[in-house]
């Protein structure tokens, strides 16, 4: 939402509170019942609310409206944690036209280990004037002793420049999250950083500057091509065992130094 929108939003919702009339309406477009998958001690339930459509964008397009998340156990009236800076650096207060999420994928439960349930929240902010946009990950894990939802892993990237934020659910990574980002400098490439579990939070196990280069015309996305590189340097693969196979798409690649490129 822009500070237009929001400066619009906030005097229908005081106007709301003193004359009557009615504040802008939302829907709500997810809700979670949290307290089997996690066996809870209360009724845990995350719900997400939806505002109308907004249409002063950095885009200049009609887009969705702006998001509001609630992870409560008493219908709503305490929200914890809070989970309004899914878009913003650690630290970041500046809330620019980007830091609201839009858009939402499915909430949906992940399991990096069989007795260890994390809730995925993947959003979108609003797009640029080139298109591009923020797309953020957040997992969370419950906390049994304190009865409460806690943050185990949370980061955002951009998207134009090939960027990705991946959470593996199979194979000899599972339960890692994967995230690539350009470097700034040449030889321009990426910066790949690997997490694992670690308790109840993730911790950075890998960083390193990719062989992949950015505009190279491999048709693999970055995270894929830099997989045997990834897993060589965790002790996970080594050269003369079979290749990583990509998800889909590539039935029969081929390593090109570190890199695997689509045959």
């Amino acid at each position: 939402m822009t500070r237009r929108s929001a400066l619009i939003t906030a005097i229908l919702a005081g106007l709301a509170a003193t004359t009557g009339i009615a504040a802008p309406p939302t829907k709500t477009i997810a809700s979670l019942d949290l307290s089997k998958p996690f066996a809870t001690r209360s009724p845990w339930r995350l719900t997400a609310r939806q505002g109308p459509p907004v249409s002063d964008t950095p885009s200049g397009e009609t887009e969705d409206g702006a998001i509001a998340f609630c992870i409560s156990k008493d219908g709503g009236r305490i929200c914890q944690p809070p989970l309004d800076r899914l878009l913003l650096a650690p630290g970041d207060d500046a809330k620019d036209d980007f830091f609201q999420p839009h858009y939402l994928a499915t909430p949906s439960l992940v399991h990096p280990t069989d007795n260890t349930p994390l809730l995925r929240i993947e959003v979108n902010s609003l797009h640029a004037g080139n298109g591009d946009y923020r797309h953020a990950m957040a997992l969370l894990s419950y906390d049994r002793a304190r009865d409460t939802f806690v943050p185990a892993y949370r980061y955002f990237v951009g998207r134009n420049n090939n960027q990705e934020i991946r959470y593996v659910a199979a194979g000899a990574l599972r339960g890692a999250v994967i995230s690539a980002e350009p470097t700034q400098n040449a030889p321009f490439g990426y910066w790949i950083t690997v997490s694992r579990l670690a308790g109840s939070a993730y911790r950075q196990v890998l960083r390193y500057r990719s062989g992949t280069r950015y505009g190279d015309n491999n048709s693999l996305a970055v995270i894929d091509a830099e997989m045997p590189d990834i897993q060589q340097r965790l002790g996970l693969w080594r050269p003369g065992q079979p290749l990583p196979l990509p998800a889909k798409g590539c039935a029969k690649p081929h390593l090109v130094k570190s890199v695997l490129w689509c045959a």
